[in-house]
């Protein structure tokens, strides 16, 4: 699929535009970056997620088969896959970087944190959630309030590692989700990087049901 020739998710992260945050310098400083995608087809499509660490180590990658009813409910699908993943294999205190290549969720996600609780931010516009998406945003919400500090960029669709794996998930199959590992990634001030075998994975957040978070 010619995924070798991407750029690590840092690097598109820090090169992307961050939708209501302007980019302060120690953008880099992310412990974690998680690239979701989700797409829809009439007859089905799928939900992809590429987790690496702040130092380059893939974390784990997700590929599922995916019945969304529309392209903007697969995108919200494959964010809240994606933090479910995330968020279990993280400690509480993780900065994150999320990216994504749709615009209103990348909005929707930064607004959301400049609006959490502060006044200050009071001008940021309710997100228009599509219909049918409305379950998932909840869990996304309550994942972003998980993470220490978390901010989304926008990228191109050609750019996102995780978009053939939504788009073609039946040449993923290979991908064992029950070796996915929790990394600790080693940070400029960091002299090691610990490895640590989880044997859970949480279920696929395909469900329109209600958020447990």
């Amino acid at each position: 699929m010619g995924s070798y020739a991407r750029p690590n998710l840092r690097d598109l992260f820090d090169e992307s535009p961050t939708p209501h945050i302007a980019h302060p310098p120690r953008t880099h400083h992310r412990h974690y970056y998680v690239a979701t995608d989700g797409s829809y087809r009439p007859e089905g499509g799928g939900l992809g997620v590429v987790i690496e660490t702040h130092d380059g180590q893939r974390v784990t990658r997700i590929a599922i088969p995916d019945s969304a009813p529309d392209n903007n409910v697969a995108e919200y699908r494959a964010l809240h896959l994606g933090l479910d993943a995330l968020a279990t294999r993280t400690p509480p205190d993780a900065r994150v970087g999320v990216l994504v290549d749709h615009d209103a969720l990348a909005e929707a996600v930064n607004g959301e944190i400049l609006g959490a609780g502060t006044r200050e931010w009071g001008h940021v516009t309710t997100p228009q959630i599509p219909p049918g998406s409305e379950n998932h945003w909840r869990g996304i919400r309550a994942r972003i309030a998980g993470f220490e500090e978390i901010r989304a960029a926008r990228i191109s669709g050609r750019e996102n590692p995780a978009h053939p794996l939504a788009n073609t998930p039946e040449e993923y199959t290979h991908l064992d989700e029950s070796s996915c590992r929790c990394v600790l990634p080693l940070l400029p001030d960091s002299t090691t990087s610990n490895v640590s075998e989880t044997p859970e994975f949480p279920p696929p957040s395909r469900n329109e049901s209600p958020a447990s978070d």
